[in-house]
């Protein structure tokens, strides 16, 4: 009885190349249409581990922790200086879900800083802000403003103590002005005191009292 031999069947050749392509495991640069490239840890085409971000139209970078595709867990982002080139740290900390979302340190243009928690990329729970003029609030934040609880200090070492909204005074709080030794308690809104007293506090020790002391009532 003759022996019919049938071909082996053979994969189209789009098979393998697919294969592949297939991205999972550690990759060498991994270059998209657009010129952005990748570097490291691939989950089922996804960017998922330890890898690094650079973006071709910005040049700026992100070294850190991917999951499925977005910035989630711990990591940095640099941009170049627009005149040095130089790569400047602009956030380094926690993210989820692409965006800050934890703890963490950004630097703002002109030498600003913020340290603290962040929620959905905002400024949200706890925080430290330093600012430009040597300003510096430490307390609750709110949709990225302060709100909450906490205390501004001035340059000249008065600071207020107290409640915010949106951003500014709001509620009850307490103004230290130590350069003229005096203390005011009060209720405010939006930034304006609106009823409270003024006493001496630490008159004897400022550096530039008032000419006369406040009369006790």
């Amino acid at each position: 009885m003759p022996i019919v031999k049938y071909p082996r069947a053979t994969e189209p050749l789009w098979h393998e190349w697919d294969g592949k392509a297939q991205k999972c495991g550690l990759r060498h640069t991994v270059y998209a249409v657009n010129g952005d490239q990748y570097t490291g840890e691939w989950l089922d085409n996804l960017k998922h581990g330890k890898g690094t971000q650079v973006w071709k139209r910005t040049g700026a970078i992100y070294s850190g922790d991917w999951k499925f595709g977005k910035r989630d867990g711990y990591g940095s982002y640099s941009i170049p200086d627009p005149v040095t080139k130089e790569y400047k740290k602009v956030y380094t900390g926690w993210w989820k879900n692409d965006r800050k979302c934890g703890y963490g340190a950004t630097f703002y243009h002109g030498g600003e800083r913020y340290e603290g928690e962040w929620s959905g990329g905002l400024r949200s729970g706890w925080g430290r802000m330093y600012y430009r003029d040597g300003s510096i609030y430490e307390g609750q934040w709110l949709a990225d403003q302060p709100g909450g609880q906490g205390m501004l200090r001035l340059p000249n070492e008065n600071r207020y103590e107290g409640g915010w909204k949106d951003g500014k005074k709001h509620g009850p709080g307490k103004f230290f002005y130590l350069d003229k030794g005096q203390l005011f308690e009060g209720i405010w809104a939006a930034d304006i005191p609106k009823c409270g007293i003024l006493i001496d506090f630490g008159r004897d020790e400022a550096p530039a009292p008032t000419q006369y002391p406040i009369p006790k009532v």
